[in-house]
């Protein structure tokens, strides 16, 4: 009879290296928002990959970065937790990039005692010449490093690191149920596709001025109605949101809904309300309230 593998698989590297475009690749189904800016992950969020005889626990995390205000603190204490839970650690670096911002975490990696994955992302917008040069360099960088090439957007590599993750899974009962995809709560993933919007539309500081509180989440059989506030720090920042006669706000709702039915396949009337909520990102009772600093 075949033992069952579990285990935590954790995703670490800079700001928009691919790591949330790898976890969706993972698991099949968009659970981290994906946008072209960086910082776009704020909290770690697991996915769950079962399969008959293993159940792999993937964590992506927020980009490394030097923290400026108090929620940039929290997010990178997400990254030091990943850590110290971690059975397998997943160092994505991105094709031409040269060090991690931050020389001890990068120190944590080269000293680690667990297996670390080392993989060199976006490999299509490079030729063999990069990818010779990067494979020599990250070799010498961290030689406790398995090196894998991959894409994870054209999904070219990830099934082999894939395979490479289940060898290297230790033998353990699953952590979760078999059918669970997820330790997030449906909030979440409405307060995420919301933010995904608000990233993809709007310059400058907005989107990082911004939170999504969804305060209300009832399922009926063919519905689900959500009422959700955008926080934002400013009167300012509120208005530029809404838009000329509630056009901006329109947009975002009508974008995050049809994502929120694909996701969780029913019809959605979400409705979106604006409200300032001032120096939120350095305010340690809001960061608790919002699920960060915990």
């Amino acid at each position: 009879m075949t033992k069952h593998k579990a285990g935590f698989v954790n995703i670490i590297g800079n700001p928009n290296v691919g790591k949330s475009t790898l976890m969706n690749a993972f698991v099949g189904e968009r659970l981290s928002i994906i946008t072209s800016k960086a910082q776009t992950t704020r909290h770690r969020i697991l996915g769950i990959v079962n399969g008959d005889d293993f159940q792999v626990l993937l964590s992506d995390t927020p980009g490394i970065i030097k923290p400026a205000y108090q929620l940039q603190e929290s997010m990178m204490d997400f990254v030091k937790s990943a850590f110290e839970d971690a059975d397998i650690l997943l160092y994505l670096v991105e094709l031409g990039e040269k060090e991690l911002k931050d020389e001890a975490f990068f120190n944590k990696i080269t000293n680690s005692k667990i297996p670390v994955l080392l993989l060199i992302n976006k490999i299509d917008k490079g030729n063999e010449e990069l990818l010779s040069e990067a494979l020599k360099m990250w070799q010498e960088k961290v030689p406790n490093a398995e090196i894998f090439a991959i894409s994870a957007l054209q999904n070219f590599g990830v099934p082999e690191v894939f395979n490479r993750i289940i060898e290297l899974l230790p033998e353990s009962p699953p952590f979760y149920p078999k059918d669970q995809l997820t330790d997030k709560p449906e909030r979440f993933f409405v307060n995420e596709a919301i933010r995904e919007k608000i990233l993809m539309h709007y310059k400058k500081e907005i989107p990082y001025s911004v939170e999504i509180d969804t305060e209300e989440f009832f399922e009926d059989e063919n519905i689900i109605r959500i009422r959700s506030i955008i926080m934002v720090e400013r009167e300012t920042q509120k208005g530029i949101i809404i838009g000329h006669k509630g056009s901006a706000l329109k947009r975002v709702g009508t974008e995050a809904r049809k994502d929120l039915e694909k996701f969780f396949g029913k019809q959605i009337h979400l409705e979106l309300y604006v409200k300032v909520n001032k120096d939120w990102r350095s305010n340690e009772r809001q960061l608790r309230r919002f699920g960060y600093n915990q």
